[in-house]
């Protein structure tokens, strides 16, 4: 296994003969002049049979060494190799555009490939165990800050983990808000990692506006001061390096909302950024904390939290509580001409009928610092009576989900008891 670094190509070479040779047992380090050799000299190492080579970083070596891919792929072509490799070559990177864009169209290494494999982060109920958190409350709230990435856990935290709810507040200023861990500067760090983003200034200011909740394209440019189309270029690029996902409205696909891929980017832009200077000062952070929980729960946990509740309705409902299989789920607006205004719509679950055509299974609404009553109950009413008289949305046995993080009022909990087109989803069920 050899680990590139950020390097010249003659420096590469030199680290990379330096650890063939140390595998291969040799007196003396290999020295090669060029990658042709390099390649040519690796694909010989098993005689005897399958052998892994992984070579990890490798948007490192590319960067300095262009024709690499192409000379990896010459050493691929059987009327090329001498005799049949038994090599098994592994490519690693963490840049995703630069990774996925090596078997992509017309690149030298398409169709020589036997595995494309894309490496997620954790799900929410998954990262909730990795970090030992039994307490779905406090599992959520530090989900919603370093997401389901599994360095931040022992490396970027050294194992501080949170006890429990009345924990978090103190694990928050010793972990991640303390200049002198690894967590602290991450989300700044994660931008400059990959080659394609060239104006760290733009890309920051376009997360910093879908953070602070600015989520459409019209609305994001608003909050820079540009033209939306002037912002085409850095969306499309925030998109192919996975730092941003488009999700289309659930009634309207032409138009959709950008949200950020990485929980931990989100909460710096949201959170951090705007007071940077005081959190780098050490022992800062016990005093500006408290100041900054108003804006954690509305920007980074309460839209965190309708993210996990629509995972939730995707992967996790049953087909009878949803009354049906969902096979699409998101967020959406549902336009109120006689108020002339439009609801939001935290969750819409689609399935399919009999006949093969897309039904309204469900909406939902998701509160986390808020007790849901009666009157969310009424507006998700008001909102299925509307979505009724569209004629393109067939929504007869549409059901009402209401998901809290702080609980359900007695009333509402009497009416879901009876009624089974209301469902009541709370924390335990989510992490259930």
């Amino acid at each position: 296994m050899f680990t590139a670094t950020e390097s010249s190509e003659a420096d590469a070479l030199r680290q990379y003969g330096d650890a063939l040779g140390a595998h291969l047992g040799e007196s003396t380090p290999l020295r090669f002049a060029n990658w042709d050799e390099a390649m040519t000299r690796t694909f010989t190492l098993a005689p005897d049979g399958p052998l892994p080579v992984v070579i990890d970083e490798f948007p490192f070596l590319a960067r300095v060494s262009p024709a690499l891919p192409s000379i990896i792929q010459r050493a691929l072509d059987p009327a090329e190799q001498r005799s049949n490799t038994q090599v098994r070559l592994l490519l690693c990177g963490s840049a995703l555009s630069f990774m996925g864009g090596l078997l992509s169209g017309t690149a030298p290494l398409r169709g020589r490939a036997g595995l494309e494999l894309v490496v997620p982060t954790l799900d929410y109920r998954a990262a909730g165990r990795f970090w030992d958190i039994t307490d779905p409350r406090t599992a959520l709230l530090v989900n919603s800050v370093v997401g389901g990435t599994p360095a931040y856990r022992h490396e970027f935290t050294q194992d501080d983990t949170p006890n429990g709810p009345e924990d978090f507040d103190a694990w928050m200023v010793r972990a991640v808000l303390n200049p002198a861990r690894p967590l602290f500067r991450e989300a700044r760090y994660l931008l400059a990692e990959e080659p394609d983003l060239r104006d760290p200034a733009l890309y920051h200011s376009v997360l910093a506006a879908i953070a602070e909740g600015n989520t459409r394209r019209g609305a994001i440019a608003n909050y820079l001061g540009r033209n939306p189309s002037d912002l085409n270029h850095a969306l499309r690029i925030l998109e192919d390096v996975g730092m941003v996902v488009r999700e289309p409205d659930a009634f309207r696909s032409t138009i959709g909302d950008y949200r950020i891929a990485e929980p931990l980017v989100t909460f710096y832009h949201a959170v951090m950024r705007p007071v940077w200077g005081d959190l780098e000062r050490a022992g800062r952070a016990a005093r500006v904390w408290p100041r900054l929980q108003a804006t954690f729960l509305s920007k980074v946990v309460g839209p965190h939290f309708e993210s996990v509740c629509r995972q939730w309705t995707r992967w996790e409902a049953d087909a009878d509580l949803l009354g049906g299989y969902a096979h699409r789920v998101a967020a959406g607006t549902v336009a109120d001409p006689a108020a002339r205004t439009q609801h939001e719509v935290d969750v819409a679950a689609f399935g399919r009928s009999p006949d093969g055509r897309e039904e309204l299974l469900a909406i939902g609404e998701a509160k986390w610092n808020e007790t849901i009553g009666i009157k969310h109950l009424q507006r998700l009413k008001n909102i299925r009576d509307l979505l009724n008289a569209k004629p393109s949305v067939h929504a007869d046995t549409c059901r009402l989900m209401l998901f809290s993080g702080a609980g359900f009022t007695p009333e509402l909990a009497a009416i879901a008891d009876t009624d089974p087109a209301v469902q009541l989803v709370g924390l335990g069920s989510l992490y259930g």
